[in-house]
């Protein structure tokens, strides 16, 4: 067989083997063949951003492609390893590390970015996915320790403790929502109705329940809940009790102002929503895909 030399070819790089012949001494290169070890790889991965259409995206802003971590944890980890993601947003490196089957640790220091990793998990993986949350609050006290460090932080937990998402903050007409709550009820095609959340870390008085009911009015949504540290008073809840009843299309009745305590969701006593059991009701937060039955992710190990 002819002597074969890896050399940089005018339009194959170092891709191709060269077949030397020897012309009176000088060397030329007319005949190639593929190298048998592949293509190198090439130093520039080709990825497509995320679309605003596209199916993985869940809205949070600094989110990057499940491709460009699937690249990452198969060039440089195996099977079984442990992933440390210390700013894992909403979770990507986290998701791709549970599906390619390494073991994990996602650390964020807000408590949004711990509430959508959870619920992209959730819908991702079902059943088949255990993991344990650590540093949020369990118990009244740790909840009121974290509204005396930060409010923001606070009401961003209270609201993923009820499945809500943070709205931005704006002057006007928001200025007294704090989180919303999208669901639909009606057969398809049905319009998108919501609930509007307001959360108190300090003291609360009838007022307060005063001022969301003329926003739930204003904003023309279907119920509004107050979330709240403080026990309420009692015109607090008559003045809640005045505000009637939302009826769903299937005929079930929910309180159109609603008082929940901390200390009431921590015992695991839920906002009163229609139908908050059946698939496809609460839009919200935008279920991650689902995920791939697990098996080998047929990579030999790496070291």
């Amino acid at each position: 067989m002819p002597r074969r030399e890896i050399v940089a070819h005018p339009r194959l790089g170092f891709n191709s083997y060269i077949l030397p012949k020897s012309f009176r001494g000088e060397r030329t290169y007319d005949s190639y063949e593929p190298n048998p070890l592949g293509k190198h790889p090439d130093d520039v991965w080709p990825l497509q951003p995320i679309m605003p259409s596209a199916k993985e995206r869940l809205g949070y802003p600094t989110q990057k492609p499940e491709r460009l971590l699937e690249y990452i944890l198969r060039a440089s980890s195996n099977e079984g390893n442990l992933i440390l993601d210390p700013f894992c947003g909403c979770g990507t490196a986290v998701a791709v590390a549970q599906r390619l089957n390494r073991r994990w640790i996602g650390i964020d220091i807000t408590h949004l970015a711990i509430s959508l990793i959870k619920h992209r998990l959730l819908t991702a993986f079902g059943d088949k996915v255990s993991f344990k949350t650590i540093g949020e609050p369990v118990t009244l006290p740790d909840a009121l320790a974290l509204a005396s460090q930060d409010r923001y932080q606070f009401q961003w937990w209270a609201l993923g403790m009820v499945g809500a998402r943070p709205t931005e903050k704006k002057k006007g007409a928001d200025a007294g929502i704090d989180g919303r709550l999208l669901f639909h009820d009606e057969p398809s095609g049905g319009r998108t109705k919501q609930i509007i959340f307001s959360v108190k870390s300090g003291g609360v008085d009838v007022g307060d329940v005063r001022d969301l009911l003329g926003v739930l009015d204003q904003q023309k949504a279907e119920i509004g809940v107050l979330l709240t540290l403080q026990e309420p008073t009692g015109p607090m809840r008559k003045a809640a009790a005045s505000a009637g009843f939302y009826s769903s299309p299937w005929g079930t009745k929910h309180p159109r102002l609603q008082i929940r305590t901390i200390a009431e969701l921590l015992e695991g006593r839920a906002v009163d929503r229609p139908a908050a059991a059946v698939p496809g009701v609460n839009v919200t937060l935008k279920d991650a895909r689902p995920a791939k039955a697990a098996g080998s992710s047929e990579q030999e190990d790496l070291f």
